[in-house]
């Protein structure tokens, strides 16, 4: 049983900002397709997101993004509360917290783009939308790179664990197919191709519904570790400096017997205590797959 858990929040963000979405999609559909007074009046037939959200919907506009990004950032802070209490794998070295900060970070920047851009619209103040239409996008982009970073870090000491690196490429799909549809997205409105740009730019919105529930897959795993007995070794403050220095430099090995790969980082934090899961003892070599 899953029950009700971290994991609610990326849910409760990605199903707002997916309603929201599809409310203001039907909606200029329903209307019969309206041409705004926002939208060119020439080359442009199809409705932007903002066209929509400056217009009746704008209340819905406003309170999605708001809902959206707060339930977000929530899900953020949870999951570096959750890593430092041995809810979630540890973090193995001061140079992966500061990636995580950084990322929630530009979240932050991301978030308030967000909101800022559903206030203030394309119809009464477009250039002021536009730069906060680019700190929506660019924050919570850079925001994913520096997670992808700290997962690619985790994953290195932790290789049994799948749920790192499958996140790890969930993420970095959402970075490469963002930047490419966003670099389409700017060059179609540069060379006044606004159909193609209103496209692109659901499809951007839409994409970005994935990478919120992305987050489900990353706090699950906490579902299992209410218990203490069944937590992560924290790593102690020395364990943390000694990782410190280590972060980056791994120097691989190849054994005598078969060429089996490994590495130092396999070998730190937590390999010489022995704690107990499920009320039996076990070493900590034996770790939970998620």
């Amino acid at each position: 049983m899953w029950g009700v858990s971290y994991w609610v929040f990326p849910v409760i963000s990605s199903l707002c900002w997916l309603g929201m979405l599809m409310g203001l999609l039907i909606h200029w559909n329903v209307d019969g397709k309206p041409h705004y007074p926002s939208m060119d009046p020439t080359k442009q037939k199809i409705a932007y997101i903002s066209d929509v959200g400056a217009q009746s919907l704008k209340p819905l506009f406003i309170a999605g993004s708001v809902v959206t990004t707060i339930f977000l950032d929530t899900a953020f802070l949870s999951e570096r509360w959750l890593r430092h209490n041995g809810r979630l794998v540890a973090n193995t070295s001061k140079f992966q917290k500061v990636l995580s900060w950084l990322s929630m970070l530009f979240a932050a920047v991301g978030t308030a783009g967000l909101i800022l851009l559903s206030i203030f619209d394309t119809l009464r103040h477009p250039t002021l939308h536009d730069i906060f239409l680019l700190l929506f996008i660019a924050g919570y982009v850079i925001s994913a790179i520096f997670i992808c970073w700290e997962y690619q870090r985790l994953g290195i000491h932790f290789r049994e664990h799948a749920v790192l690196r499958n996140s790890f490429w969930i993420k970095l799909a959402f970075i490469l197919i963002e930047v490419a549809l966003a670099i389409a997205f700017g060059t179609c409105n540069f060379k006044d191709k606004y159909d193609a740009a209103a496209i692109l730019e659901w499809a951007i919105a839409f994409v970005f519904t994935f990478y919120l529930l992305s987050f489900f897959y990353d706090l699950i795993p906490a579902v299992k570790t209410k218990s203490v007995d069944n937590r992560f070794h924290r790593p102690t403050e020395m364990e943390l400096e000694t990782n410190n220095g280590r972060e980056g430099t791994h120097h691989a090995q190849v054994d005598g017997a078969g060429g089996r790969y490994t590495a130092e980082s396999e070998r730190t934090l937590g390999y010489n205590d022995v704690r107990n899961v499920n009320s039996a003892k076990a070493s900590p070599t034996t770790r939970r797959h998620f």
